[in-house]
């Protein structure tokens, strides 16, 4: 079909130029061909000399051609977003993204070059900015993040024949458009309940007691502008999500119009794919760039907080009358530590499932004993550190199993992983209490 396609396209380009009065010869041997190479190494060496062949006979017979170099096939070949979604469904989105730049390399040495060049130059600004270079990253990182999609939504209504009357309807009669599910199903991901009662839960979690979220809020001027910034993330937030809802279902809606050669197998792949398949150049370099935003404003934020996190609470309580000029040596080599163990994570997480779920999942695990704990020294005056610890290890455990060996969904870790680290490690404190003397309270805001 692609050597159908593009010889036909060449044989009218001959046939116009014969038409306008151009000797074949004159300008047959500067045509040059481009094609889609694939991982069937030994079928494409068979389609790369069939078209030979093929090209040849049609410039002789069909042309008249005398040249021998208006017969040959001139032509550039490297792989292609489509091929990736056809041979690997693995792929990951900054995977899709950097592909056509590491043409040529095996699946694993692609992944590793993608992962690394997102790695090391997010390292590069962490490392020398700071949380500043993380904020002001960010900023521009989260412009282009929704420029891109923005662009990513009038693009795809322009595709879609009848534009957006064509999506509302395909796609409300597929249910796209569905919003409440009030079922107490636990085996469901998204209901209503797991949204508002899980979707509490985990935004205490992560905007509460996550470093990650922590570190931004006590950068701010004052104590009035960090609760600016944390109710006006609520809003970006509300409408980041609704914005990427929104291009799924019309996305849905063109590929409903416009069948892919090959099926998706997850749907990670879907909208990388769109990208680099089906828009124009410019557009689809801006999308990458937000998607590869995106990846290093995550990235950048982990990096510095994981950083953070080692130097304030461990490595100061082990050395108290370290300098401050040693620490920030030491914070810059827990940096670069911290990189390449994500890195390495990365690597180990290329089969894992969908992207966002995945991340959720992971999160949600921890978070639910980071509140619970957070919970036990909010809401307590009779908690102990070892109680609380208690509290925390089987919280954690308890969240691992339901995520290994149950059909809970990820939107009710933190729920039950939080109410049993509050529940175990206040019960583990009162007896510990009743057995041992009095311990040092777990205060709220300890070791920050």
């Amino acid at each position: 079909q692609e050597l159908a396609f593009t010889l036909a396209n060449a044989i009218e380009y001959v046939r116009a130029a014969v038409a306008a009065g151009l000797a074949v010869d004159e300008f047959a041997p500067r045509l040059s061909f481009f094609f889609v190479a694939r991982t069937t190494v030994l079928e494409e060496v068979a389609k790369f000399r069939a078209a030979r062949r093929l090209w040849a006979r049609i410039m002789r017979d069909q042309f008249g051609a005398r040249d021998p170099k208006s017969m040959k096939l001139r032509f550039h070949t490297q792989t292609a977003g489509v091929e990736l979604t056809a041979q690997q469904p693995e792929v990951n989105l900054v995977r899709v993204a950097l592909a056509g730049v590491f043409a040529g390399l095996s699946d694993y040495s692609r992944d590793v070059a993608a992962i690394a060049i997102v790695t090391v130059l997010t390292l590069v600004y962490t490392f020398e900015g700071g949380m500043a270079a993380v904020i002001w990253t960010d900023v521009i990182q989260l412009a282009i993040y929704l420029a891109g999609t923005l662009v990513a939504v009038f693009a795809i209504s322009h595709l879609v024949p009848g534009g957006w009357g064509t999506i509302r309807t395909f796609a409300g009669d597929a249910g796209k458009f569905r919003m409440f599910d009030t079922s107490w199903d636990l085996s469901s991901t998204y209901t209503l309940w797991s949204g508002v009662i899980g979707g509490a839960f985990l935004t205490t979690a992560s905007h509460g007691t996550d470093q990650l979220i922590v570190q931004r809020l006590l950068s701010a001027r004052s104590e009035r502008q960090a609760k600016m910034a944390l109710l006006s993330s609520g809003v970006a937030v509300f409408f980041q999500f609704s914005l990427f809802l929104l291009i799924g279902a019309m996305l849905f809606v063109f590929y409903k119009l416009f069948p892919p050669l090959v099926v998706f197998t997850r749907t990670d792949t879907i909208f990388p794919t769109f990208v680099v398949s089906r828009l124009p150049h410019g557009i689809s370099g801006l999308l990458i760039s937000a998607i590869l935003a995106a990846a290093m404003s995550n990235l950048s934020a982990a990096l510095n907080s994981l950083s953070s996190t080692t130097i304030v609470d461990f490595y100061s309580r082990i050395a108290p009358q370290s300098t401050e000029e040693r620490r920030v040596r030491l914070s810059r080599v827990a940096t670069i530590g911290w990189g390449v163990l994500l890195f390495g994570l990365a690597l180990l997480a290329r089969h894992g499932g969908k992207v966002l779920e995945m991340g959720l999942s992971i999160a949600s695990v921890a978070y639910g004993s980071l509140l619970g704990v957070f919970l036990l020294g909010v809401l307590t005056r009779s908690a102990s550190e070892r109680g609380a610890m208690i509290g925390m290890s089987v919280g954690f455990v308890f969240n691992l199993y339901l995520w290994f060996f149950t059909g809970v969904p990820f939107t009710w870790y933190v729920v039950f992983g939080s109410i049993a680290t509050f529940l175990v490690g206040y019960s583990a404190s009162w007896l510990i209490s009743r057995t041992s003397p009095p311990q040092q309270l777990v205060q709220p805001g300890q070791g920050r």
